[in-house]
């Protein structure tokens, strides 16, 4: 899919004939990933930040979607007592088996919750207020931190990817989360009050990387809301790249009302407004993403 590099201030210059993007550093196209010969097992990766409002459910969405129109088989977890994932992707959680029901009874068989999407190749695990109430059942649980992990490996081999919508905070929840992911994506707002706590989510991860989940990395910091018009959003994106280096992934999210009005239908913007930049950020996304051995 084509991609044009904007020249507004901010965005992108162009020295010599390599377009520069809004992190600075050359502008990839990433192809479009080939077709996978066979699915499974999958890659689980938590989308985590414990401030909220800073695109997590939204790019869980949007990007299962896009890694399913590129073909892969995904599982979106909606593990926010919230339930915004799955309000976003038009899923009834009413009357309906949810991740908390699997995880009070881990013998209980996960496909009996899954549901299908209005998305080809997307699968949704979903959630709602009741989750709120995990914590205080499972805290007195052995090994209550790899509850997710058991449910997750009774379907991992039928997706190539599942991608886990984190609540936000750093309580049982997301240890959970952290605990059954190969890879971590933070989504981080262009603002300087989401840059603040994210030192914190690090320590988090570590700690979970050396007493729980040693195989676990850090597949990306994503810049989300970016407005290159401000020039605060510029400077808290310059800070990001200097704090993460390469771990910032070159694709950045932009701010649009396109998100919420998508969220209304319960569809992904790839599918609401599939020429819209947005649409075409989260396509660009899992390219890259697939390009760095994330995802399959």
């Amino acid at each position: 899919m084509a991609e044009r590099a904007s020249k507004g201030k901010g965005t992108s210059s162009l020295t010599g004939d390599t377009p520069m993007g809004p992190t600075g550093r050359p502008y990839h196209g990433f192809a479009t990933p080939p077709e996978l010969t066979s699915h499974g097992p999958a890659r689980i990766i938590a989308l985590c930040n414990q401030k909220g409002g800073v695109g997590k459910t939204t790019t869980t969405i949007n990007l299962a979607a896009s890694l399913a129109e590129y073909g892969r088989k995904v599982l979106a977890v909606d593990f926010d007592p919230q339930g915004a994932l799955s309000a976003g992707l038009g899923i009834q959680t009413h009357d309906q088996p949810t991740v908390y029901d699997l995880l009070l009874d881990t013998k209980r068989d996960p496909r009996d919750a899954i549901v299908a999407s209005s998305v080809e190749n997307l699968d949704v695990l979903p959630a709602n207020i009741d989750l709120s109430a995990a914590e205080v059942h499972l805290v007195n649980e052995v090994a209550r931190e790899t509850i997710l992990a058991r449910v997750l490996r009774h379907v991992a081999k039928d997706y190539d990817v599942i991608l886990i919508d984190c609540q936000p905070s750093l309580g049982l929840l997301t240890v959970n989360a952290l605990t059954a992911s190969h890879g971590v994506l933070i989504p981080l707002e262009c603002e300087f009050f989401a840059l603040r706590g994210v030192a914190l989510l690090i320590e988090t991860i570590d700690k979970v990387r050396d007493r729980l989940n040693p195989a676990i990395t850090l597949d990306g910091v994503l810049a989300t809301m970016y407005d290159p018009r401000t020039l605060h959003s510029r400077e808290v994106l310059e800070r990001v790249v200097e704090a993460f280096g390469d771990d910032v992934l070159e694709t950045v999210i932009g701010r649009t009302v396109k998100f919420p009005d998508a969220s209304v239908s319960g569809m992904p913007i790839t599918e609401f407004a599939p020429e819209h930049a947005a649409a075409q950020a989260y396509l660009r996304l899992a390219r890259e993403l697939v390009a760095r051995g994330a995802v399959a």
